[in-house]
């Protein structure tokens, strides 16, 4: 399986395409959009969108995890970083793929054993587990292989389908 695992953001989107067969991750393509602060939302969006469609174009994947929004104190940042990741999803979904999304603790849990984890663990694990010679730059990309190796550990697993497949109680869904 190819994933694309996102780490969202408006000055800088991680992107990293992994392929995961038999329990073997092999690094494909990584690296970084990057936008100018002083240029409008809309031209930084749509620099995102379209950056995202050639990626996607050209590596084709099979999957898309991408991080969820850690809300900060700061709520106007927070909103432009919403917006971007936006035009992430509407990039993945005009491509037909599926959307899988996990928190900051799911990624962290996936890839170190710990959800708690400081960057810099979550980071030599990610070079570790993919064979790099060297971490992953920036810390952008290098989250983003971690949510793709999350994907990787957890998209496959029975245990999804479990938790993803509707109970029924006295007769109703829930």
């Amino acid at each position: 399986m190819r994933i694309l695992g996102i780490d969202p953001g408006i000055a800088i989107v991680g992107w990293g395409i992994i392929d995961h067969k038999l329990g073997k991750f092999t690094p494909i393509a990584y690296g970084a959009i990057r936008t100018e602060a002083n240029t409008p939302t809309e031209d930084r969006l749509s620099d995102i969108f379209s950056s995202l469609e050639a990626i996607i174009e050209k590596y084709k994947p099979d999957a898309f995890a991408i991080e969820e929004l850690f809300w900060n104190t700061n709520q106007k940042t927070g909103i432009i970083v919403a917006e971007a990741r936006g035009v992430i999803l509407l990039a993945a979904k005009r491509a037909g793929l599926t959307i899988n999304e996990y928190t900051p603790l799911q990624v962290k849990q996936a890839v170190v054993g710990y959800g708690r984890a400081e960057k810099n663990q979550v980071i030599t694990m990610v070079t570790m587990l993919l064979g790099l010679k060297k971490p992953p730059s920036p810390d952008d990309t290098a989250d983003a292989l971690a949510v793709a190796v999350c994907h990787a550990h957890t998209g496959d697993s029975r245990l999804r389908e479990f938790y993803n497949k509707p109970t029924t109680m006295k007769g109703k869904i829930t």
